[in-house]
């Protein structure tokens, strides 16, 4: 450890990427502590500390939301306006076709993808100031509310994403992990400060096993997301031998990794995203005039209150997204076409079609193990809360996956990076 970290601190462009980083996450965190004006955060934090929902949301906007603050919305925009396009790519075949095209046709959808992210960061900005000025007990929210107000918030919350979203390509840039995930990393782990210091202040003997258990839970969590993460299945894959001239090309013996985990965190930021969408909306409507309305409404909450309904749906929803996004990104066909090409094929496997075929299910059998561990991460705190009886930890273990993946993944690439400077050296 102590030598990897002096090979780092060694190499000058390294040193210089990391601490560029570092800086960046510094001045996001800095913005998530500025207020948008006409705001009152004191009204703002009762009402966040006493409403689980909205208690949620703010967790993986790092605080912003419970500030009110001009990145309170994240880079959820950005996240939605990808899962659109990515969702458009395989429906549309003008799409499908030009993401085919290489860099040019990554950059052209990334270009689209950040014009879809304003209309976006505006709708949702709009919605929750709509959230918070409707909800009970929030009247003081917005003590001097008029069309100013929310035109002005509406624009420094949206410039606010389009900023974060800027930042996140520019760490992507530095090669040592994505930035958007580094930009969720930085707001989860800023707020276990104020957890563990909650923790400390409330402590009692009651609670005292309650903590051991949430410990073990943690250290478990931690042990099986890195095993998953890393884990992967070597299908074999050999060369045929090729003659040009009087000379003999090919005939090595390789394989092709199928990760165990292919969709990393993605279906729990998607199931997240949708299984908050009802809730949220339910909470406009409260209090309209009809009264069938109002009471869908109520009784919407009321289930997603519910912890068993709460937790099978979001269970189903991580394993669903697990399968479509793996679909997504992996393509068998391809795989097996690119294979063929390059002259490889799979001992016992016919190429074309029938490797296609193995591969389809063989992915398919090792999603069943990646979704089963990602929808158990889900809702183990909400098991664990039933089994304690305390709601501490509500996100825990999808907020562990979340940090300790992009761990895995940035330290990885900081490996890749020495590993190729030492190639250059030799």
């Amino acid at each position: 450890m102590l030598n990897k970290l002096s090979q780092i601190l060694k190499i000058k462009d390294l040193r210089k990427n990391i601490l560029y980083i570092l800086v960046m996450l510094v001045i996001v965190r800095i913005a998530a502590h500025i207020p948008v004006p006409g705001v009152n955060a004191e009204g703002l934090k009762s009402f966040f500390n006493g409403n689980q929902l909205l208690g949620l949301m703010n967790i993986f906007s790092g605080g912003g939301m419970e500030n009110f603050s001009i990145i309170m919305l994240g880079v959820g925009p950005y996240i939605t306006s990808s899962i659109i396009f990515q969702l458009l790519t395989m429906v549309v075949p003008s799409l499908e076709e030009l993401s085919k095209e290489g860099e040019y046709g990554r950059n052209k959808i990334n270009q689209w993808t950040r014009w879809l992210t304003v209309p976006l960061a505006i709708l949702q900005a709009f919605a929750m100031i709509t959230l918070l000025r409707h909800s009970a007990g929030t009247a003081n929210i917005f003590p001097n509310f008029n069309s100013w107000t929310l035109i002005s918030a509406i624009i420094t919350i949206t410039a606010g994403t389009i900023f974060l979203m800027w930042i996140g390509e520019l760490i992507s840039e530095k090669n040592l992990g994505n930035g958007i995930s580094l930009l969720i990393f930085a707001g989860i782990v800023s707020s276990l400060p104020s957890v563990l210091t909650r923790s400390v202040f409330n402590y009692s003997q009651a609670e005292f096993i309650n903590m051991v258990v949430f410990a073990v839970i943690a250290l478990v969590t931690i042990i099986g997301v890195v095993i998953v993460t890393e884990g992967q299945r070597n299908i074999p894959v050999s060369y045929a031998r090729q003659v040009r001239g009087n000379k003999m090309y090919g005939g090595a013996s390789t394989h092709l990794p199928l990760r165990v985990n292919q969709a990393g965190v993605i279906p729990i930021i998607f199931a997240i995203s949708i299984i908050l969408f009802p809730p949220t909306i339910a909470q406009l409507f409260l209090k309209v005039n009809t009264a069938w309305i109002a009471s869908a409404a109520q009784w919407i909450i009321q289930l997603f209150q519910n912890q068993l309904f709460y937790g099978a749906i979001y269970f189903i929803l991580v394993v669903v997204f697990t399968y479509f996004y793996t679909a997504v990104i992996f393509h068998p066909d391809q795989v097996s076409e690119n294979l063929q090409k390059q002259g490889g094929f799979i001992p016992g496997i016919r190429p074309g079609k029938s490797t296609a075929e193995y591969l389809r299910n063989i992915i398919s059998r090792i999603n069943f193990s990646g979704a089963m561990f990602l929808g158990l991460v889900a809702v183990l705190p909400l098991i664990t809360a039933q089994v304690t009886g305390t709601q501490n930890l509500v996100v825990g273990g999808t907020s562990l996956l979340i940090v300790v993946s992009v761990v895995i993944e940035t330290v990885n690439q900081i490996n890749a990076q020495l590993a190729m400077r030492d190639y250059e050296e030799i």
